[in-house]
């Protein structure tokens, strides 16, 4: 299972909504934990020391991850945990269609048609990318 995570409240209801649920917690499901950094500008990048865009790649991993991982440990989940420098709807799309998931799970904060459309939507791009199953959890 693929589990797109960020630091949102969407990924907090989906989490709590996936450890409710013993199907997704059994011992034969495998959590694959994902998250991506989005990149900074590249201009912005090139006025910064490289050291310094390294640490904030990390420290932006690590302040969505640390809370996920002590959650899911919590609840006896020990997920592979994986993050990279990326745009996120791209990155996901690809790991799910690598055929190694069954199904990619990810939250949603449902804006609608308009704010989606406006907005943009990560789950949109993923869902018009791959044709992994998809659990969205609102």
């Amino acid at each position: 299972m693929l589990v797109a995570v960020d630091d949102s409240d969407c990924t907090k209801r989906m989490l709590a909504h996936l450890v409710s649920h013993e199907r997704w917690c059994g011992k034969d499901v495998a959590w694959t934990v994902f998250h991506a950094v989005p990149p900074l500008p590249h201009r912005a990048a090139a006025l910064a020391d490289p050291a310094s865009v390294e640490d904030y790649y990390a420290s932006d991993a690590e302040r969505v991850l640390r809370p996920v991982r002590s959650f899911l440990k919590r609840h006896g989940i020990q997920p592979t945990f994986v993050h990279k420098i990326c745009p996120p709807a791209r990155e996901i799309a690809r790991l799910a269609n690598t055929g190694k998931f069954d199904v990619a799970v990810m939250g949603s904060q449902g804006r609608g048609a308009v704010g989606g459309a406006v907005l943009g939507s990560v789950v949109q791009q993923v869902l018009a990318s791959t044709r992994l199953p998809v659990l969205i959890i609102r």
